[in-house]
């Protein structure tokens, strides 16, 4: 069969020939439909991720939509390896086959799971979203900020300010939910009187974080108090992603004077949790209250697909 396959960490995947998958008890083979092409992805393969691959050769992908042998068209996660999504078909354990609404388009279906439970875990589990706060979302131009910004509204926010350095996709978040929104390319201190000016007296009580580095160091700076003052509202800060610097400069002044909390995105939740934001995720899609942007390639093109850069997300077609 073809497949996207891998043969050095580092490398760029290949389209040629893979051996069949067989499936053993409690597996299944899945015809693929689509698969999108995730920064995970791409971690995996460059060998920079925790969990990357550790025998090679191997086909990457690790979702997609599909039918199963009985006509049944689902999303699953997690093929067994060698065998990967990108490719004509796979293996996977029957329990990580889940049903697809009939209206999703299979590119839609393939590409929205993956950041849409992502940013609905963060804001809903993570940083524990009520109804009527104040969200912050920095990095909201990208797949998956675009999401957690639709997401915020969905989950009640009373108010949503999207940072984001490309601008022309800043201002299509306005359609998407967005209330306000931010360029961060100026000067640090620029930024933070920008950012204390967006929080206001109510500020921000959640934060979803996937710059981190000097954007962040100006928000940190615009929520630091320069008298003693009455505790306010407390802002949790989720941090995500790192495409603006992987480190800050924290002064401690931050922690002592504002009412902060700063945490990660964590472990894998409960399989019960999990399968609830997934059926969220695919039920708001379903209906067109969650939209994301993506574009084909077919399989054959994988070298070339695997280095671009872009706002959608690529769907690789087998």
């Amino acid at each position: 069969m073809n497949a996207a396959v891998l043969h050095a960490l580092g490398k760029l995947p290949r389209f040629e020939q893979f051996p069949e998958p067989v499936w053993a008890e409690g597996e299944v083979v899945v015809r693929v439909c689509a698969a999108a092409l995730k920064p995970v992805d791409k971690q995996m393969a460059a060998g920079t991720h925790y969990a990357s691959f550790r025998e090679l050769p191997v086909v990457c992908g690790l979702d997609g939509v599909g039918h199963l042998d009985d006509g049944s068209r689902v999303f699953f996660a997690g093929p067994r390896r060698p065998y990967g999504a990108m490719a004509e078909r796979t293996v996977v354990r029957r329990a990580q086959c889940f049903a697809v609404p009939d209206s999703l388009s299979d590119d839609i279906a393939a590409a929205l799971p993956n950041p849409g439970v992502s940013a609905w875990l963060t804001l809903k589990e993570r940083a524990k979203l009520a109804p009527g706060e104040t969200v912050l979302i920095l990095g909201a131009t990208g797949v998956t900020g675009k999401l957690a910004v639709q997401i915020a509204k969905i989950l009640g926010a009373g108010r949503v300010i999207a940072a984001g350095r490309n601008e022309k996709v800043l201002n299509s978040l306005l359609e998407l939910g967005a209330d306000a929104t931010i360029q961060p390319d100026m000067s640090g201190e620029e930024l933070t009187k920008v950012f204390a000016r967006e929080a206001s007296d109510n500020g921000f009580q959640v934060v979803i974080d996937y710059l981190w580095g000097p954007p962040t160091e100006a928000l940190l700076a615009a929520l630091t108090r320069n008298e003693f003052a009455a505790i306010g509202r407390e802002t949790r800060l989720v941090q995500v992603g790192e495409s603006a610097g992987a480190a800050i400069s924290l002064p401690a002044a931050v922690l002592r004077s504002a009412p902060l909390t700063i945490m990660g995105t964590a472990g894998v939740p409960a399989p019960e949790i999990l399968m609830d934001a997934l059926q969220q995720v695919l039920a708001y899609g379903a209906s067109g209250k969650l939209r994301i942007d993506t574009e084909r390639v077919p399989l054959i093109d994988i070298e070339s697909a695997w280095q671009r850069e872009g706002r959608s997300r690529l769907v690789v077609i087998p």
